[in-house]
């Protein structure tokens, strides 16, 4: 059986197109590459056709589609055979609910109603819809969708176009007026636009087609984990990775439930930390899903002395947009969170005004909303992180003198851990922060896209060395079995495309020159989002015409200031899909673009090479995304769901292992030979990861290296490549005088396989590449 703890894991998008047996197929490939354990997306039943599991339909078994239980099986022993484990994601805040006789909960709850055994796993307010489920999925009036025919009694059941709800028993008579036997059912299908307001079920964000559920119910827990228990009573998994624990009302207790039901197994959270924010030591976890650590790396290859110009540039395209100036990064997501909270979460609001006594007090909403805009985290788990909300009311007294007594008088309330309006308030200030901030905000701040991921703060332009270095030591020292991660299934930007960008801090005036020659040939007219565009172009070339196109839309809708979801501005998005079709259909724009990718492209690698060494050897437990052994240039999603070609990362691997030592080119080979030794010598040899000493480098490039000792193993690191280069273009290496100092013992570069003794100068360690990871050689 594998170790209880892995030294990395390997994540894996399975759906029908990718199942649990091609999974299975992966073993000697994903072992060849030095991964200890496979970690699977969510596997339990979801909505048909899902891409990516997080709509579960049916958390009691395996998904048929995904290979079911008998492809878990086979899964497991491929792996568990081999000595590999198994990490497995599963999903406990919400189940899909987009067709309701999909989810057989859902559709006995719209049956029976309150009577139904399963109203109490659904977090519903029956007393707000006057005992029946509020269901946001009318186009047209009802009475309208009656006389047309399309809401009809079928087939024994309710029917609007294709959506199919049941019948109460009892409650139709054939040929009885449709209107009439709406009204005599558990549910209300109401108007999708009354949705931001109305609802009265508790959902995934914004997201109605996801309800949410109570699994701090005892029984609730027990019937959602069926399938979980079975996993780990028949050894079929060793560990779980769970999603959004911050929307559930006891995510302290639910952990402390799940540790018990798995045997203390390997757990992680996906748990959002903001910059300075540290991980709860009471948490039954052994640690996060790694956002953190990638903004830790991103930020140390970032320059700091292109922060002045990149804003110059930012402030003249707003100048020329005739758009205000761009105001703190504290002030912008208080007023996108503001808008979340008055917009498409105010259902959420006013069943907290409610749970306050409250209902349709329009001041109390308005306070909630203001202090939701200025809670500084995702959530707080009372009686811990009451400081945050004392913050949030001292700063919406402060923004909102008129709300000063409504704030006092709501406060002491908020702050009563076990309060119902304490324990909902802790659940909806995470999806205001998610949906304002992530899904809002990010897409406003143009300024560098490397700034702009997911768990990262864009008013933290870059880290110095010594910063990171005292990042990675306190996470090495607090949680050693953390995931550490450089892509997603969630991230805006796959890795090499945060790396290619990074470049950008180290040449502003040139890409401002750029840019401007770009926007003079394709513009949107909005001068920031033109920024994030061009970005997104430059930083994912070569790609897709379709993918450009994909990303440009959900980037300015999700952005919501020149056009929306919901009210799309078509002369903006005209604009803005002439934008991309010009970097395929003008042959100056493709030229300019392709010359400056080839420009810096380069540098990009050095940067993404950097980044994936110091993450495969930092502190914690490395995930690869599925993939990113090569480089990694995709977009947000769904576009980094995309099919991986597992057989070239095969012949590849075969080409290295044979003796092949490929040039960084785009080919990507480089990357796939840094990743496979460093997670081959971090399954084998553990022992040279259990320290974070910093090295130290001297001379006149020392502030270009990150050197570091993790017990055995020294990883080297490249930092701002341009620069770098630089010094060396009159002749010579730009590494000059510059040494690695340590004993006299000598040592390999695992990646080269050349030999050192003593200090090493870096102009020979990075002849070859711009990382090296050496190991002594034992004494005879």
């Amino acid at each position: 059986m594998p170790p209880r703890r892995p030294t990395s894991t390997y994540r894996l998008q399975l759906r029908s197109s990718f199942t649990l047996d091609d999974a299975a197929a992966l073993q000697g490939y994903l072992s060849d590459l030095g991964v200890d354990w496979a970690y699977f997306s969510p596997i339990l039943t979801a909505s048909a056709g899902s891409d990516h599991g997080y709509d579960v339909v049916d958390p009691t078994g395996v998904d048929p589609s995904r290979g079911g239980p008998a492809g878990l099986e086979r899964a497991s022993r491929a792996f568990h055979d081999a000595g590999r484990g198994l990490l497995v994601d599963i999903v406990p805040n919400h189940v899909g609910v987009a067709r309701p006789e999909e989810n057989p909960w859902w559709w006995d709850v719209l049956t029976h109603g309150r009577s139904s055994r399963y109203a109490p796993a659904f977090d519903i307010d029956w007393e707000f819809g006057a005992g029946r489920v509020r269901l946001p999925v009318l186009g047209d009036d009802i009475a309208e969708a009656a006389s047309s025919g399309v809401l009809r009694v079928e087939a024994g059941e309710l029917r609007y176009y294709d959506r199919r709800f049941p019948l109460a028993p009892g409650t139709a008579s054939d040929g009885e007026d449709v209107l009439r036997v709406h009204d005599r059912q558990h549910y209300e299908l109401m108007s999708w636009r009354r949705e931001a307001d109305d609802l009265n079920y508790r959902r995934f964000f914004g997201v109605s087609s996801l309800a949410a559920v109570r699994v701090e119910d005892p029984t609730v827990f027990d019937e959602t984990h069926t399938e979980v228990r079975r996993w780990f009573a028949e050894g079929l998994v060793d560990g779980l990775r769970v999603d959004h624990p911050d929307g559930l009302r006891a995510p302290v207790e639910y952990l402390e439930r799940l540790d018990a039901l798995t045997g203390g197994a390997y757990l992680l959270v996906e748990k959002i930390l903001e910059h300075g924010e540290a991980l709860p030591q009471f948490f039954a976890a052994d640690g996060s899903t790694g956002y953190e650590a990638l903004a830790d790396i991103d930020r140390v290859l970032v320059d700091p002395q292109g922060e002045p110009a990149l804003d110059a540039l930012d402030a003249g395209l707003r100048e020329r947009s005739g758009l205000p100036a761009a105001m703190p990064w504290s002030e912008v997501i208080a007023a996108t969170k503001r808008a979340i909270g008055e917009g498409i979460l105010r259902s959420e609001v006013r069943r907290l005004a409610r749970d306050l006594h409250a209902a349709d007090d329009s001041g109390v909403e308005d306070a909630l909303v203001e202090l939701l805009a200025r809670f500084p985290v995702y959530r707080s788990y009372l009686p811990a992180g009451a400081e945050h909300l004392q913050q949030a009311a001292a700063q919406a007294r402060q923004h909102r003198p008129d709300l000063v007594p409504v704030i006092d008088a709501v406060l002491p309330t908020l702050l009563e851990p076990g309060h119902p309006a304490a324990l909902r308030f802790q659940q909806t200030s995470g999806m205001v922060m998610a949906k304002g901030v992530e899904d809002t905000a990010f897409y406003r701040a143009t300024r560098l896209g490397t700034l702009t991921e997911v768990g990262a703060d864009p008013s933290v332009f870059a880290l110095s060395v010594s910063e990171f270095h005292a990042a990675q030591a306190a996470r090495h020292a607090a949680w050693p079995h953390s995931m550490t991660t450089l892509s997603t299934h969630d991230t805006k930007r796959g890795e090499d495309v945060r790396a290619r960008l990074t470049v950008l801090s180290e040449i502003p005036e040139r890409w401002a020159e750029v840019l401007d020659e770009l926007t003079d040939a394709a513009t949107t007219g909005h001068g920031p989002f033109d920024a994030l565009l061009w970005q997104a172009i430059v930083g994912a070339w070569p790609a897709s015409r379709e993918r450009l196109h994909g990303y440009a839309e959900k980037a300015a809708r999700e952005a919501g200031e020149a056009t929306t979801w919901l009210a799309p501005d078509t002369d903006f998005e005209r604009r803005m899909h002439a934008v991309v079709d010009a970097a395929f259909d003008d042959a100056d724009v493709t030229a300019r673009v392709e010359s400056f990718v080839a420009e810096i492209e380069g540098a990009g690698w050095s940067n993404s090479l950097s980044a994936k060494l110091l993450q495969l050897t930092g502190p914690g437990v490395p995930d690869v995304y599925q993939g990113s052994e090569l480089w990694e240039q995709s977009l947000v999603d769904p576009d980094n769901r995309r099919a991986v070609d597992f057989d070239e990362r095969r012949r590849l691997l075969a080409r290295i292992d044979a003796g092949d030592q490929p040039v960084v080119d785009r080919t990507g080979a480089a990357k796939l030979l840094v990743t496979s030794r460093a997670l081959r010598l971090r399954r084998e040899r553990p022992d040279l990861f259990t320290r974070y000493t910093p090295m130290t480098v001297v001379g006149s490039a020392a502030d270009h290296a990150v050197a570091v000792d993790r017990g055995g193993a020294v990883a080297v690191a490249t930092r701002l490549p341009v620069a770098l280069a630089a010094r060396g273009a009159a002749g010579g290496s730009p590494w000059e005088d510059t040494v690695l100092l340590r004993h006299s013992g000598p040592t390999t570069d695992v990646l080269t396989g050349r030999a050192f003794s003593g200090s090493i100068r870096l102009a020979q360690l990075l002849e070859l590449y711009p990382v090296a990871l050496l190991v002594a050689e034992e004494a005879p």
